[in-house]
């Protein structure tokens, strides 16, 4: 159970890496390509990221995979959370642009955040899957960078973004798990789509 949650907050770090470089960047563009060394780092490791899991659970739900998951999703919290306050001490200019950006985030409806995290969901999918079967690094290069500029919706950055700002509110929980809910959503219908049209061709 602890190398789970270790594993997961492994992959939380980074995605608090990712974060901190996409707030630094006053070119959006440069901090989107940036952030995705944050899962390229996770996939070369093997951490837990609840993002790059979830769409493998329609395949495999046992007893294992789905511990494998939430105690990974635990870790990613946590570290990303405690990463979030550390940043934001030490460096208050990037919780001063966190909190501008959740600001903002918590004035969408809840269909809206619904559907971006959703396409979020879909292409996190995608790009761990290219990674995976096909062994290439494009899909993250390209995937990450895309969910970023088109506004969508990352609950594992979200957290980091949330902690960030200082922003502590049940608005803001209730931000976060309609963002978790979206992702899984998204990522788990895509990977039973590809599931269903492999099993079609056979």
């Amino acid at each position: 159970m602890l190398k789970k949650i270790v594993n997961g907050i492994s992959a939380g770090v980074l995605i608090a890496v990712g974060g901190s470089v996409f707030l630094a960047c006053d070119n959006k563009y440069v901090g989107a390509v940036l952030f995705s060394v944050a899962l390229l780092c996770i996939c070369y490791k093997g951490y837990s990221l609840f993002t790059g899991k979830i769409g493998y659970i329609p395949q495999k739900h046992g007893k294992e995979e789905v511990s494998v998951l939430l105690l990974g999703l635990l870790g990613n919290a946590i570290a990303t959370i405690v990463f979030g306050y550390l940043i934001a001490y030490a460096i208050p200019n990037l919780g001063e642009k966190a909190l501008t950006i959740c600001s903002a985030k918590l004035e969408q409806e809840f269909f809206q955040t619904f559907i971006r995290a959703f396409f979020c969901g879909v292409l996190m999918y995608l790009a761990v899957s290219i990674y995976r079967d096909k062994n290439t690094a494009l899909g993250i290069l390209f995937g990450i960078p895309v969910f970023i500029l088109s506004g969508f919706e990352h609950s594992i950055a979200d957290i980091f973004y949330f902690a960030a700002s200082g922003i502590v509110s049940v608005k803001a929980f209730a931000f976060l798990m309609t963002v978790v809910l979206g992702n899984a959503v998204g990522s788990m219908l895509l990977s039973i789509m590809t599931e269903f049209s492999n099993g079609a061709k056979k």
